[in-house]
């Protein structure tokens, strides 16, 4: 077992424009990563399981719904300490940010965005500990990227509504004890309905056999005649814009991860390279070498400026949807161009388990596609700058 000798860089003296909070927020989850994830997260990741006793240590960073309300059990954080939270945790592996983000920004937000105070003072104040994991179920086997399309539904059976339909690729599934769920009534509206583990006929068969986010549980949410409570239903927003907007808060939680991702294998690679000696001195002295390690850290030092800027236009509640999208698909996009580079620098070495990046790589994989594929997110922006839509 290696010792995590991760040491963040901060070209640009980020570090200048966060608070004390912000920095006191971001160096617990650091050292939480350093102590609790880094020491198991290969053996994990190898066995394809998720290491269930890590999400108490989640809770107590506050990684379960920081910009909660305190009153809900939340943190009441700003959305900045929310990004330095999931890139701390990236930083770690994108599998178990996953299950924050998940946590936070697609079961917590929803329920404390689009519910009533009867859902937020049962539901939140569990899911914030830890004690109540939750998932979310919007894709569905035959609809990713064109998500109005699910055929998920149910119907009003007066004293409750019965749910049928199945979703796929849903994070946390296979140990959730509740899932905020996303359907159509009868007449074709969606609406979000909060699904308890023990409600007859819903299961959560998990997916195996992958090669990404090994070390997060991933699977499917089975619906035959499930009785969902009236009560359990989301009052107060509908429509596809309400799924959508739960995914804005999650694709700006990946803006920051990545940054992590990204941070740990130009870290490991840096590292690499100054001790690894060839043709007589370090290779880090060789001038592709050079071109590899310094394009990296300006590829992160411009994500870390992106983020930070957007994360001050959440705060002020001015962060639009495509500036969301522009972010996740940048950050991603330069996570896994620096896990590949970094590969190459470690040699043979780079895809073994001894060393993160090969893992993050494959992660990265995933990541660079859920929550709105790459090429959607162009689109995404390229509606935005124009005007057409180029979707149909």
């Amino acid at each position: 077992m290696k010792p995590d000798l991760f040491e963040a860089p901060d070209y640009y003296n980020i570090d200048d424009l966060l608070s004390e909070e912000h920095k006191l927020v971001r160096d617990a989850a650091r050292e939480w990563v350093k102590r609790d994830v880094s020491p198991i997260i290969e053996e994990y990741a190898q066995r394809a399981e998720f290491p269930k006793q890590i999400i108490k240590g989640l809770a107590d960073i506050g990684a379960f719904g920081p910009y909660i309300p305190e009153e809900y059990g939340g943190a009441g954080l700003d959305q900045i300490s929310y990004g330095l939270i999931m890139q701390e945790i990236e930083r770690g592996d994108s599998g178990v940010r996953s299950t924050a983000s998940v946590q936070s920004s697609l079961v917590m937000y929803p329920i404390w965005k689009y519910g009533n105070e009867a859902q937020r003072q049962k539901y939140l104040p569990k899911l914030a500990s830890g004690e109540w994991m939750g998932s979310f179920g919007l894709t569905e086997p035959d609809h990713g990227s064109n998500p109005g399309g699910m055929t998920t539904h149910f119907k009003d059976m007066g004293d409750h509504y019965l749910l049928n339909g199945a979703k796929l690729w849903i994070s946390n599934s296979p140990f959730c004890d509740v899932a905020v769920v996303w359907a159509k009534n009868e007449e074709g509206r969606i609406h979000g309905l909060v699904v308890e583990r023990d409600m007859e006929g819903f299961s959560t068969p998990e997916t195996h056999n992958k090669w990404s986010l090994r070390a997060s549980a991933t699977g499917e949410l089975i619906f035959q005649d499930v009785k969902v409570p009236k009560e359990n239903l989301l009052p107060n927003k509908s429509g596809l814009g309400a799924p959508l907007g739960c995914l804005d808060s999650a694709r700006y939680g990946i803006a920051w991860g990545a940054i992590g991702a990204a941070m740990d294998c130009y870290d490991t690679a840096l590292r690499y390279a100054k001790e690894r000696i060839q043709f007589g001195k370090p290779i880090a002295g060789f001038q592709l070498q050079q071109k590899k390690l310094a394009e990296m850290i300006t590829e992160i030092t411009k994500a870390q400026l992106l983020a930070f800027r957007l994360g001050q236009l959440k705060n002020e509640n001015r962060a639009t949807s495509a500036q969301i999208s522009m972010a996740k698909r940048n950050n991603v996009e330069m996570a896994i161009t620096i896990a590949r580079e970094a590969r190459q620098i470690l040699g043979g070495m780079g895809i073994t388990g001894e060393y993160s990046i090969m893992r993050h790589m494959m992660n990265l994989e995933s990541v660079i596609t859920y929550e709105g594929t790459h090429d959607i997110h162009l689109l995404i922006t390229g509606l935005d700058i124009t005007g057409l839509n180029a979707f149909k």
